[in-house]
């Protein structure tokens, strides 16, 4: 008897493992986009601080998008895609004393579907920066 009760048992661990590993690897790449798209953000935010930095310094307009498209090539720009890159820059105030803020935004495609399909694609992550002009 205890046999047959041993035998039946052989086939448990893969009936949980096949209901717990769906959950597992949705977690797991949800973790992994999750990264990325906070990555996004981090340099997004980074390359706006450092445009209205150029800015300040007596940069053009477009010296500063040249500069964040150079900047953020290695790891988010997209030569072949440039409409995922947003950049506006907006001067108020006098040319010495006034302010400029350069806002970036950024559409971080996801990879997973179910995560895309809960969340949405692409995300758009933004960064925004304002600094005196000397």
């Amino acid at each position: 008897m205890l046999r047959k009760i041993i035998k039946r048992k052989k086939g448990q661990g893969l009936v949980e493992m096949a209901i717990v590993l769906p959950l597992l690897l949705l977690i797991l790449f949800g973790i992994i986009e999750f990264g990325r798209v906070m990555g996004a953000g981090i340099m997004v935010t980074h390359v706006a601080r450092d445009g209205a930095r150029y800015g300040v310094v007596g940069a053009t307009d477009s010296e500063i998008i040249n500069r964040i498209q150079t900047k953020s090539g290695a790891v988010l720009y997209d030569p072949n895609d440039p409409s995922k890159l947003t950049i506006d820059i907006i001067r108020t105030g006098p040319a010495r004393g006034g302010d400029i803020e350069v806002k970036v935004s950024y559409a971080v495609d996801l990879y997973i579907p179910l995560i895309s399909s809960i969340t949405g694609n692409p995300i758009i992550v933004h960064g925004s920066s304002v600094m005196r002009v000397e």
